[in-house]
């Protein structure tokens, strides 16, 4: 089971639909629109960027000869990093106090977009999926990591590790959806940990490190088959439409289960980098058994860490570990997860040294507390190297930057914080044995597939009705703010009796609620402006100064940009031709 908590069941407010929710990309009213005010102001005061240091080495990139490709509006590369839970607001403050970083030479040679906004559900996997594909969930068809789907079949392992027989895609359909660390190779049922970083594989190579007999299962032409991640992507990704044309792509993100990005084709991805976040940590002084890099600031910096090395070993002309000699890719790039602990973590971890730091904002001004500042700079001094490693192979000029956030994380200020148990959705009518419902600052609720159309005979009413009025009846325990339900999640996405993954129900909490028994500072996964207005920062050496555009945009609109700086149709894409998805406006 995955680290949110979440119930699965085995035998084995309702108003009007507010506006900002009736279309999901259409953002919140802001919360904290006067903190943004003045980040064009700072971006034309600030002086030039300092010539960087250009360190001497050897090794088997070469630079690019433009050939005259500079002409054009493209790029030979683009580099895509997702700083996981950053805010917008996050970015602003952090450029204001640190003037020299990195992070602040980037605007200064880019374009900042302080009202751009994540999909929703705002949960990791839709949100990295949102970046490379255009898609909302309604077009990609994935809403959370750990979900469901009707349709399936729990996975082969999920009995024997029970020392059970496999019943094979015999039994009623419906089961949870594992695309995290479950379905790695030394993922382990009984702890719920995984033995090492590579999964029990090989980094660089995904399918050494997936597992399926840990993946879910479905029927095919009779056969009792496994369900690949890149399986549940319903639309092509950039990465598919940058492989076809030839060039190499690659990427590294903290579950293998990233496979999904390879795009339907499941060819998408030339190299995916994989080391798993939620493994044994095997490198920190203090690290105890059972600590993943999730349980400490200093962890999962190092874990970020194996990432940062093959972003480096990709600019340098090598594979992600520096094993065989590859050409740049054309795309690549990583996500941090430093940040995201920094923000979630309330306290030093075995592993931290200083047992001084603590997680989170110290206001509701987004002011960064002592680990979380840690945690930016980390970030910070990443990019730099980055930037710095394009310049020695002279690569810079012709490499297009995009910085962004898969998700942000609620609440900013932690005197919001409200923890609450998510067990009651667990007790609707027509859950039964075979229901599942995950709850982040969220809840999605699917009933079992059987009763989800069938009557309840105690009441002579659909289970369906049933379960929506039960939830109501607890929404002061739930700290619901707005139900939807079949008819608000069909306008949204498609409708829950006819797609096989659509939730039956969303719950949108209170401000500030997350479902946790624990210390847990934030969450995300909500549909709130802490939630989902996050950093998007378009960054290269050939904008003359850096600007700000205020008009709302959307991490949707980073996938047909990329495209276009590679010279390639946008509309090769088929959530920009579907969902209507333009590219981001530099001015």
């Amino acid at each position: 089971m995955k680290s949110h908590e979440s119930v699965i069941a085995t035998s084995t407010v309702g108003e009007t639909l507010p506006a900002s929710v009736q279309a999901i990309l259409i953002p919140l009213k802001m919360e904290r629109g006067d903190l943004m005010h003045g980040f064009r102001d700072y971006l034309s005061s600030t002086a030039a960027i300092a010539a960087a240091m250009i360190a001497c080495g050897v090794s088997a990139a070469q630079a690019d000869d433009d050939g005259g490709h500079s002409q054009r509006h493209g790029y030979k590369h683009v580099l895509l990093i997702s700083v996981d839970g950053m805010h917008a607001v996050d970015l602003k403050r952090w450029v204001a106090s640190h003037p020299g970083g990195n992070f602040a030479k980037l605007t200064q040679k880019g374009v900042v977009y302080p009202n751009a906004f994540t999909t929703a559900p705002s949960d990791s996997y839709p949100g990295m999926l949102a970046q490379v594909t255009g898609a909302t969930p309604k077009g990609g068809g994935l809403f959370y990591d750990d979900s469901y789907d009707r349709t399936e079949y729990p996975a082969k392992a999920f009995y024997t590790s029970q020392g059970l027989n496999d019943p094979g895609c015999v039994n009623a359909a419906g089961t949870e959806l594992t695309n995290f660390e479950a379905l790695d190779k030394s993922y382990n049922y009984s702890t719920g940990l995984v033995a090492d970083y590579t999964g029990g594989g090989t980094l660089g190579q995904v399918y050494t490190q997936l597992d399926p007999d840990h993946m879910q299962r479905k029927l095919v032409n009779g056969q009792c088959v496994p369900v690949y991640p890149h399986d549940y992507v319903r639309t092509n990704t950039i990465f598919e439409v940058i492989h076809e044309a030839g060039m190499r792509t690659a990427w590294s993100d903290k579950h293998p289960a990233y496979e999904d990005l390879a795009g339907p084709s499941g060819k998408g991805l030339d190299e995916l980098f994989a080391p798993e976040i939620n493994s044994q940590d095997t490198f920190d002084k203090g690290a105890q058994t059972g600590d993943d890099y999730t349980t400490s600031y200093t962890g999962v910096r190092t874990y970020d860490s194996l990432k940062v090395q093959a972003v480096l070993n990709w600019i340098d002309g090598y594979d992600g570990s520096r094993m065989q000699i590859k050409p740049v890719p054309a795309v690549f790039g990583m996500n941090f997860q430093a940040v995201s602990v920094g923000q979630k973590l309330a306290k030093a971890g075995n592993a931290d040294t200083d047992k001084s730091l603590v997680g989170g904002y110290t206001d509701a001004q987004a002011t960064p507390g002592n680990a979380l500042t840690l945690q930016f700079q980390f970030v910070d001094d990443a990019l730099g190297k980055f930037v710095n490693e394009l310049k020695t192979h002279n690569l810079y000029d012709s490499t297009l930057i995009i910085v962004s956030a898969k998700h942000g994380q609620s609440p900013i200020n932690v005197k919001d914080r409200v923890a609450i148990s998510d067990a009651l959705y667990s007790k609707a009518p027509g859950f039964g044995a075979n229901g599942f419902e995950i709850c982040d600052d969220e809840a999605l609720v699917w009933l079992s597939p059987e009763m989800q159309q069938a009557t309840n005979p105690a009441t002579g009413n659909p289970y369906y009705a049933d379960a929506k009025a039960y939830i109501l009846a607890h929404a002061t325990d739930l700290h619901i703010q707005k139900l939807l339900d079949r008819d608000e999640l069909t306008r949204l996405y498609e409708d829950p009796f006819h797609n096989s993954r659509v939730p039956d129900f969303i719950a949108i909490t209170d401000h500030g609620v997350i479902c946790t028994g624990g210390s847990k500072l934030a969450e995300h996964g909500g549909f709130s402006d802490d939630d989902r207005n996050v950093l998007l920062l378009v960054a290269s050496p050939r904008m003359d100064h850096g600007r700000v555009v205020e008009e709302k945009t959307f991490t949707t609109q980073i996938a047909p940009t990329i495209l276009r700086a590679l010279d390639l149709d946008p509309r090769s894409l088929q959530a920009v031709r579907e969902e209507g998805v333009q590219v981001l406006n530099e001015k």
